[in-house]
């Protein structure tokens, strides 16, 4: 069992940036791909990022691509989404997940674990 426990959401004006964290209960943390989604009010939750278990592969949605980083470090159990040029529609809760492998996953049925979610709120 993995717990997982997101921080850093809130409210930011378009333009400016957060970085989301993720901190992991479990210690072989580095056995996990993990990945970042979103869930916006009335839509599904959809996939942001992830990355393997040494971080050295990514993929992004291709909506927040060359504007959020995925990065994880392993000493520290935790994985960060830098989110810049934030956008109105970026607005949504932000959910961390890890998977029990340690390739990266891109679709929710991937992953094994979830966070509870932080919020995103991105005024314009």
């Amino acid at each position: 069992q993995v717990q997982l426990v997101e921080s850093g959401g809130g409210l930011v004006q378009a333009g400016g940036s957060l970085r989301l964290s993720c901190a992991a209960s479990r210690r072989t943390f580095s056995n996990y791909a993990m990945g970042w989604f979103r869930q916006a009010p009335g839509k599904e939750r959809e996939f942001v990022a992830a990355n393997n278990w040494s971080g050295s592969n990514t993929a992004y949605a291709d909506s927040v691509r060359a504007r959020f980083t995925i990065s994880r470090d392993n000493a520290k159990n935790t994985v960060y989404l830098q989110m810049n040029s934030l956008k109105p529609e970026d607005t949504a809760v932000y959910y961390c997940a890890a998977r029990g492998v340690r390739w990266l996953g891109a679709t929710i049925s991937d992953y094994d674990y979830w966070g509870q979610g932080t919020q995103v709120t991105v005024s314009s």
